[in-house]
């Protein structure tokens, strides 16, 4: 019989990753604070729960992917959490894995939690945005015990299907998988700016963008990010795969990190001030490739 699996969080991502699970054959018990967002997953057999403990009286695994640090530690952590559930059923070997990207000292403090009971955690952020969620093609990046990650490797391939592309990867304890993530962001903060500076450049050279972008992309210039999200751009849709205001916060867990560690990370801090001032000007719930807004702003370019 297939592992049951306990889903909390139906976001832009979330309903896709759960639903190739479910796909994958999979039974799935589900939660989250709104609950229609379920309503597509419960009428293809997901059940509803009230309460991120029932999910977690339900499954052998629990994915978690909320929004922030403090989403995690609500729905994990908290009064009707998933550690309150497992120890109200007595239930040891459980696997929780947090898909979220969060700080690195929360997943670690979680894992003691965890182990104190006899289960497993995992950190496992993801990269690929709603795209690759869509596309079951998610990089996946993991930090915790091998053990644990043999439970739910399987299940986490039908997120990160090698075959599709993606990728599914053990990074070392608990924390490695953020530290991980916050690596990945921190090269994609500073290509941003890379991307819409040149698409500005571009446009201000009357160039012919979509042939621009066709050749550069072929070269040692080409990125996820110019692929991915420059087409976009060009057709001014700044429609979330990935939220202004999360990136924000992820920026700012790695700034953190980063002082810590005594690091300096100027192009980090320059990406978070341009994000930071799109978030301020009412576009915290557009996607990421709305920088192209910041700069054209501080440009005093007007592509309304």
């Amino acid at each position: 019989m297939a592992m049951r699996i306990g889903w909390i969080g139906c976001g832009v991502m979330g309903r896709s990753m759960l639903q190739h699970c479910m796909d994958a054959g999979y039974p799935a018990f589900l939660y989250s604070r709104t609950a229609s967002k379920c309503k597509p997953l419960v009428d293809k057999g997901a059940t509803l729960c009230a309460s991120p403990a029932e999910v977690a009286k339900n499954a052998d695994a629990i994915f978690t992917i909320v929004g922030y640090p403090k989403d995690v530690e609500e729905v994990i952590l908290g009064q009707n959490g998933v550690l309150t559930g497992l120890k109200s059923s007595n239930k040891s070997g459980t696997v929780i894995v947090d898909m979220t990207t969060s700080r690195p000292d929360l997943a670690q403090r979680i894992g003691k939690e965890a182990e104190s009971m006899g289960c497993h955690f995992l950190d496992a952020p993801v990269s690929g945005g709603d795209i690759g969620a869509r596309e079951g093609r998610l990089a996946i990046m993991v930090g915790g015990t091998s053990d644990a990650f043999e439970k739910v490797k399987e299940i986490l391939k039908c997120m990160g299907n090698p075959e599709k592309g993606g990728k599914v990867e053990l990074l070392g304890p608990v924390g490695s998988g953020q530290h991980t993530k916050m690596t990945n962001q921190i090269l994609i903060a500073t290509g941003m700016i890379g991307v819409v500076e040149a698409l500005l450049y571009a446009q201000k050279a009357g160039l012919d963008i979509q042939k621009t972008l066709n050749i550069v992309s072929s070269g040692a210039a080409g990125s996820w990010s110019l692929s991915n999200y420059a087409p976009r751009m060009l057709k001014r849709d700044f429609e979330p795969g990935f939220y202004v205001e999360h990136f924000v916060k992820d920026m700012e867990i790695a700034l953190d990190e980063a002082r810590k560690a005594n690091l300096s990370l100027p192009g980090l801090a320059l990406a978070h001030q341009l994000y930071v001032a799109l978030k301020a000007q009412g576009d915290e719930k557009k996607g990421t490739q709305a920088l192209l807004l910041a700069l054209e702003r501080l440009n005093g370019i007007n592509n309304n």
